[in-house]
């Protein structure tokens, strides 16, 4: 089999079982078994696959039809334009949230902010793109799970920024120093727990711990919300991403703790609600 009849084969079966963007999967696959750039797999489409090569495509085809997601096979995500590891063990970077760190970027020159605190940091992406971006910041990425600190640390070794981040393992707020910060930055679980179940197949194959926000989703909200104000200095800002239907709700559980001010959403690029920032007065 070629490249060519490889790359055709694995569309027409991922078609078959009406996997989304099939030739782009496809040839992604390809790619990661052949450990080729894109141009090589159009230049040399002619080149015969071993037979090895060939078993190995099939098999990564075979498991994207049974619903695992591309990433956990290619261990590969890109977001900010970075490159991220990813495996089961974190939550797949979304664009989604990338407006969040946008926001957080922007706000951040504008204020001259030099220490933020990433809550859930999972895979490390808005810690890393962050520390990339921001010239003299210092960053705390905190999560609960140990697994996902490790792919975090590496992933910030990885895109040469671990000098300007800190990892704690913690429950939130649990194990945190009394230090004060000029950004609290989260992309907390926010999946309603009797929706769990009703997500894609891919979503399902992701830790439900970073999928999982309680009963009606707002439980991290709560606890950021009801604690962030004893880690924010005067006039720091908290910047959460929200679920498409949340904002009412996040800016209620806002506006009823009575410290914050200024508090605004912004949209992403399918104009959904995605972001909250409020400030502490």
């Amino acid at each position: 089999m070629t490249i060519k009849q490889a790359i055709i084969k694995g569309v027409t079966i991922l078609k078959l079982e009406k996997i989304t963007t099939p030739k782009l999967k496809a040839r992604l696959l390809l790619q990661y078994v052949l450990k080729k750039p894109r141009q090589y797999l159009i230049v040399y489409d002619n080149q015969k696959l071993t037979d090895k090569q060939e078993q190995e495509y099939l098999k990564y085809i075979k498991l994207l039809t049974q619903g695992e997601p591309i990433e956990h096979m290619t261990h590969h995500k890109e977001f900010m334009k970075l490159n991220f590891y990813v495996d089961e063990n974190v939550l797949i970077p979304r664009q989604d949230t990338e407006i969040l760190v946008e926001e957080v970027i922007k706000i951040a020159k504008k204020t001259k902010a030099k220490k933020i605190l990433d809550l859930c940091t999972g895979s490390g992406a808005i810690a890393v793109s962050l520390a990339k971006y921001l010239g003299n910041v210092e960053l705390t990425a905190l999560d609960i799970s140990g697994k996902a600190l490790d792919i975090a640390i590496a992933n910030a070794k990885n895109n040469h920024v671990q000098d300007k981040i800190t990892f704690v393992e913690s429950d939130l707020f649990q194990d945190l120093g009394p230090e004060k910060y000029d950004m609290i930055v989260s992309n907390p679980p926010y999946i309603k727990r009797k929706e769990l179940e009703t997500l894609d197949r891919e979503v399902k194959r992701e830790p439900r711990i970073a999928l999982d926000g309680g009963e009606d989703g707002l439980d991290f909200y709560r606890k950021m919300i009801d604690r962030s104000y004893e880690y924010l200095k005067y006039g720091g800002y908290l910047c959460l991403e929200i679920g498409y239907d949340q904002k009412e709700a996040v800016m209620q559980l806002i506006e009823d703790r009575k410290q914050y001010k200024g508090t605004y959403c912004k949209k992403d690029l399918y104009d959904n609600n995605r972001v909250i920032v409020t400030r502490l007065r």
